[in-house]
């Protein structure tokens, strides 16, 4: 799909029906007609697309001729079950000619465009649209990480009467998914510290822009590692918890099957076909039963004092 914007008045990005020079045009998951209308309208190199589509492609600047490619990665919601993952999304400039292609459907551009419909902001240059665009992302991977969070709480609960495998494996998801995080995260403030290079000799840009862009990264950084930092030590926790479980399990099934042992035991004694003394006794079944419930009871409280129940 594609779309164009600019940001001549004060309430920010307004669609156009159709391109003008020097708009903001917006493509993700891209058609083949999208394609064509950017590799010939716009003359925007194939090779730049190629790239944004492979899903492992690093935050990167690239040049070819008049173009300018930044990647940066951004966080992508997988489906309903709060799985989530990055992906690339690359912008393309060409002096007053922007593009922004990504091949995966997201939340961060159209909430991107919604922030400046709420704050009126004016984005004056190409530079301040990029920075702006990195700092949305970083908002949206603090947004991710707090329903992560609520995740990992969810499991935790879950764990502790936990004797399968699915909670444990619901966590390691997780812990990948913070690899990723983590991974595109520190890649993404390798590509902030490139562009201040780049910006500082040329200049014409917000600096304080530029410096909430690098704190609300470094604190997504940070949230990160500490939730990777949690989740890998409750996994080893809980990884011995199941273990407990299951070990506290088999005690009391093995108590069960001693004290169901102990009537068979007499009652394969005294049901020989030999002569026990009781053959001939009026009272003798009865004796027989009682001293097996007796035995079993003597061994039901010796395990239940023993807290095997």
């Amino acid at each position: 799909m594609i779309s164009f914007y600019n940001n001549k008045g004060h309430q920010g990005l307004t669609e156009l029906t159709q391109w003008e020079e020097g708009c903001w045009t917006n493509v993700f998951v891209p058609t083949r007609d999208d394609i064509e209308f950017l590799v010939k309208k716009l003359d925007v190199p194939i090779d730049f697309l190629n790239d944004i589509e492979d899903i492992e492609e690093r935050p990167r600047i690239d040049d070819e001729g008049a173009w300018t490619l930044i990647i940066m990665r951004i966080p992508i919601r997988i489906n309903e079950d709060m799985e989530f993952a990055t992906a690339p999304i690359g912008i393309m400039m060409n002096g007053s000619t922007v593009v922004s292609v990504c091949f995966h459907t997201n939340e961060i551009i159209q909430d991107f465009i919604l922030f400046t419909h709420r704050k009126g902001i004016v984005i004056d240059s190409n530079i301040n649209f990029l920075l702006r665009l990195i700092l949305c992302s970083s908002v949206w991977y603090h947004k991710y990480l707090k329903h992560i969070n609520n995740r990992i709480k969810m499991a935790e609960k879950e764990l502790e009467k936990s004797i399968r495998n699915d909670e444990l494996q619901a966590l390691m998801r997780i812990e990948k998914v913070l690899v990723y995080f983590t991974t595109s995260l520190q890649g993404n403030e390798l590509l902030l510290y490139k562009l201040k290079n780049v910006l500082y000799r040329d200049g014409g840009y917000d600096e304080e822009l530029f410096e909430d862009v690098e704190i609300e990264i470094k604190q997504a950084i940070s949230t990160t590692n500490i939730y990777s930092n949690i989740l890998t030590g409750m996994m080893d926790a809980y990884a011995s918890i199941v273990s407990n479980n299951v070990n506290d399990i088999m005690k009391k099934l093995t108590s069960i099957t001693i004290i169901l042992t102990l009537p068979n035991i007499i009652s394969g004694l005294f049901g020989m076909n030999v002569p026990n003394l009781l053959e001939h006794h009026p009272f003798a079944f009865v004796g027989i039963l009682s001293g097996a419930v007796i035995l079993s009871l003597f061994a039901f409280f010796i395990f239940k004092k023993s807290k095997f129940f």
